[in-house]
C-alpha cells in the first residue's frame, strides 16, 4: 500500500488545494496516469501516479487545502495483490512511500495547466469526483485532453469524448470546450475573473471565489456608502503569491531606475527584411524578440546582471534564461526562454510563441515559470512609452520596454525622422550599482541600434 502525499512543487509552495480527482476509488491506476489536479502557488497542475495499483481511498476531498506532506490518497496493489478486500483501517497500517505523485513531463499530452488559464478555484463537493469529464468511463479517460479542458467540459455538462481537439496531436484544450459550449456555458460557483502579474509570470486561472455584494441582489447596500455597493473578491493562491512577492520585492530590494532612448530605425528595417524573406510557417522575430536577444548577449557580458542578492549573499547563474512577460486573464505571467544567449532570433521567436501558447492552453510548467534569471516586460503594444517595473524576486534587474514611436531626432546637425524607443532598467542596488547598470543598458542599446550583431 502506497500513500500519496501533497508534494512540494516549488520553493515557495507551502500548501496545495485539491481541485479535481481524475480517478475514482476502485479505479486501476497505472504509472503515468493523471491522478489528481492540484492548485499550487504557481500553477494548477495535473499529477501523474508514480506507482501502479488500485485507488483504494481518497483522503482529501475537492476544495480541501492541505500542507505539504499531508496524505491525500492511498493506492493499493492491483488485482491479485491481496489488498482489494482490506478496509481503510488495514490500509493505514501499510508502508508509506515518500510521495505518491510525480511531476508530469513537459510533452503536450502531459503538461499541467497553469497561470493564465480560465480555471477557477474548486468548491468542496463533499465527495470525490470521478473522471474529469464527469462521466467516469474508461473511454473518456483515454481521450487526449488537458485537465483544464476536462474540468470545463464537466462544468458545462459536455461529453469530452464528443469534442474535436485543436491542440498538439489532436489534444482537446480549453478553446475547444468553450467553442462547443458557446451559448450554453454554465458559470461555475466561485468563478470570478482571471489572475496574475508580471513576475511570476504563467500560473493558475481565474480569481478565487465570486465577489459577494454588500447587500441582497438587486438592492442597495443598507449602509449606503458614497462608493455605492461594495463587492469583495478573494484572490486565488497565485494572486496571493504575486501580491506577497511584489510587496516583498519593493520592501526588501532597494530599486533604482535607469532610462535610455534607443534608435530602432535599423531594427525596424532589419525585421522588415527578415519578414520579406521568410517562408510560410517561419517564425518572424518581433521587436520584443530582438530585445530578448540583446539582453541575453549583454547578460553574458555582465554576469552581475544575471544574478541575484539572496540571504546576504551574491548568486550568479551559469545559464542566461530570459523571462518574457505574457498577458493572461487579469494576470501577467513570466515564462522563460532558456539559454537565450545561445539561440538565434528565429529560435527565440519560436520559443516565445510556443510558451505563450502553453499559457493560453494552461499547460505551462513550474520550471518554465521559475527558471528565469532576468525579465523583459514590454507594454509598447498598448501605446505605453515609458514605465518602471518591479523586480522579480530572485533576479537582479528587469527591463521595461515602451512603444516604438516616430519622432524627430538630430543627426549630424540635421533634424531627421527617427524610430525611438525608451527602455527602463529597474536594478536591485544590493547587487547592481549605478555604473554597472548603466553599462549593461548601454550595451543593450548598442546591440539594438546595430541589430546585425544580434545574429552573431
Amino acid at each position: 500500500m502506497s500513500e500519496v502525499v501533497m508534494p512540494r512543487l516549488s520553493d515557495s509552495m507551502e500548501e496545495g488545494t485539491i481541485l479535481t480527482w481524475l480517478k475514482q476509488v476502485g479505479d486501476e491506476v497505472a504509472v503515468g496516469d493523471e491522478l489528481v489536479e492540484i492548485e499550487t502557488d504557481k500553477a494548477n497542475m495535473a499529477y501523474e501516479a508514480d506507482v501502479a495499483g488500485t485507488l483504494t481511498e481518497i483522503l482529501a476531498q475537492e476544495g480541501e487545502t492541505l500542507p505539504i506532506g499531508s496524505p491525500i490518497a492511498r493506492i493499493g496493489e492491483g488485482d491479485g495483490g491481496g489488498d482489494s478486500g482490506e478496509g481503510p483501517a488495514a490500509e493505514a497500517a501499510g508502508p508509506v512511500s515518500d510521495s505518491g505523485l510525480s511531476l508530469p513531463g513537459e510533452s503536450s499530452e502531459s503538461s499541467p495547466p497553469a497561470a493564465g488559464s480560465d480555471q477557477t478555484d474548486a468548491e468542496g463537493s463533499g465527495a470525490p469526483a470521478g473522471s474529469a469529464d464527469g462521466g467516469g468511463s474508461e473511454g473518456d479517460e483515454r481521450v487526449k485532453a488537458s485537465p483544464l479542458a476536462r474540468r470545463l467540459a464537466k462544468e458545462k455538462g459536455l461529453d469530452i469524448s464528443s469534442l474535436e481537439g485543436s491542440g498538439p496531436g489532436g489534444r482537446i484544450v480549453k478553446h475547444d470546450v468553450e467553442e462547443a459550449g458557446s451559448g450554453a456555458a454554465v458559470t461555475p460557483a466561485g468563478d470570478a475573473v482571471g489572475g496574475t502579474s508580471p513576475e511570476e509570470a504563467l500560473a493558475t486561472g481565474r480569481g478565487g471565489g465570486s465577489p459577494t455584494a454588500a447587500g441582497p441582489a438587486g438592492q442597495a447596500p443598507s449602509s449606503g456608502t458614497a462608493k455605492g455597493e461594495v463587492q469583495i473578491g478573494e484572490p486565488n493562491k497565485l494572486q496571493q503569491t504575486i501580491a506577497r512577492r511584489m510587496a516583498e520585492s519593493k520592501a526588501t530590494a532597494p530599486h533604482f531606475y535607469l532610462t535610455i532612448e534607443i534608435d530602432m530605425g535599423k531594427a525596424v528595417a532589419g525585421r522588415a527584411a527578415i519578414k520579406s524573406t521568410s517562408k510560410d510557417g517561419d517564425a518572424v522575430p518581433s521587436f520584443n524578440d530582438m530585445v530578448v536577444k540583446a539582453c541575453a548577449i549583454a547578460l553574458r557580458e555582465f554576469p552581475k546582471a544575471n544574478g541575484a542578492y539572496r540571504d546576504g549573499k551574491f548568486e550568479s547563474y551559469s545559464q542566461v534564461n530570459v523571462g518574457v512577460a505574457v498577458a493572461a486573464e487579469e494576470a501577467l505571467v513570466v515564462p522563460t526562454v532558456f539559454d537565450a544567449d545561445r539561440k538565434g532570433l528565429r529560435q527565440i521567436a519560436a520559443d516565445v510563441r510556443a510558451v505563450a501558447a502553453k499559457v493560453r492552453e494552461g499547460s505551462v510548467t513550474p520550471p518554465e515559470l521559475s527558471g528565469g534569471t532576468f525579465t523583459v516586460s514590454n507594454l509598447g503594444m498598448y501605446g505605453i512609452e515609458e514605465f518602471s517595473a518591479v523586480i522579480n524576486m530572485g533576479q537582479a534587474a528587469i527591463l521595461a520596454v515602451g512603444a516604438i514611436r516616430e519622432a524627430p531626432a538630430v543627426r549630424d546637425g540635421q533634424v531627421v525622422p527617427a524610430r525611438l524607443m525608451k527602455a527602463t532598467l529597474s536594478c536591485d542596488h544590493r547587487i547592481l550599482y549605478g555604473a554597472e547598470g548603466a553599462e549593461f543598458l548601454a550595451r543593450v542599446k548598442q546591440l539594438l541600434e546595430e541589430p546585425v550583431s544580434l545574429a552573431l
